[in-house]
């Protein structure tokens, strides 16, 4: 049995910020807005090179779930809101249970 006949693509976009409280706020305006059906948050430790010094610091990483046409407005939200002047955005579509994806579908608004 071919289990593509069971999924349907779902588009993640996935960010980090600096508090928890900048994480809870950008999840709870983007589902309210109906830009994302559901979002994640998950408290994470970043390193990285900063000034030319290894760093690390606590980060909130934020995922969000939404449709693959309502990418652009969600990003372009993102981009806008997000306290960051240079913010991770990534994106990547990953395959669902067809009754998930139905349901992330019944939740995100897409403008035309």
């Amino acid at each position: 049995m071919d289990a593509s006949l069971f999924l349907s693509p779902i588009a993640l976009i996935t960010t980090t910020v600096g508090s928890a409280a900048d994480a809870e706020r950008l999840a709870q305006a983007a589902v309210q807005a109906q830009l994302a059906a559901c979002a994640q948050i998950e408290g994470i430790t970043s390193h990285y090179v900063w000034e030319d010094q290894l760093a690390h610091s606590a980060e909130w990483r934020v995922v969000l779930k939404t449709l693959p046409d309502a990418v652009a407005p969600l990003w372009a939200w993102l981009q806008a809101a997000h306290p960051y002047d240079v913010p991770q955005l990534l994106l990547r579509t990953e395959h669902a249970e067809a009754a998930y994806a139905a349901w992330v579908a019944d939740h995100v608004k897409i403008e035309k």
